[in-house]
């Protein structure tokens, strides 16, 4: 069987943000799968979902502070500049990290290890809400 949804991220301050709960809490179908895959697909070019530390806040820190660094915003090299200087830079950030999860499900739950959760990775300084389209295929 397989569902396919959209759901709406609040939009936040550029960083990161743990979304798990917020993407299971907008998927009660999840409880009733015993085996599957949930495909997360993060509609946006200047943000990113991936999976991280969702224990220390200190790894979302330093992982904005080391990305940072990597593609500054407003570099002198950068051509695409129409959207501001934040833009370009949101942009590789975005390719470096992706914009799509697989993550197995197991007994109407999320198959992460002790320390997982799914982070959004906001690169811009002032976006809106983020669309984010979960597909989960399994036997219920």
């Amino acid at each position: 069987m397989w569902i396919q949804k959209e759901i709406t991220l609040p939009a936040v301050k550029r960083g990161f943000y743990l979304v798990t709960e917020h993407i299971v809490r907008q998927l009660p179908e999840l409880n009733n799968c015993r085996v599957g895959l949930l495909h997360l697909q993060l509609m946006h070019t200047s943000a990113s979902i991936s999976l991280n530390e969702n224990a220390d806040p200190d790894v979302r820190a330093d992982l904005a502070a080391f990305l940072d660094r990597l593609a500054p915003d407003g570099a002198a090299y950068f051509r695409h500049t129409l959207e501001g200087p934040d833009d370009m830079s949101a942009h590789i950030k975005s390719s470096i990290l992706g914009t799509s999860l697989m993550i197995a499900v197991t007994d109407g739950a999320l198959k992460l290890g002790t320390w997982q959760g799914v982070y959004l990775g906001e690169h811009r300084d002032n976006a809106g809400s983020r669309r984010l389209v979960v597909t989960l295929q399994g036997s219920f």
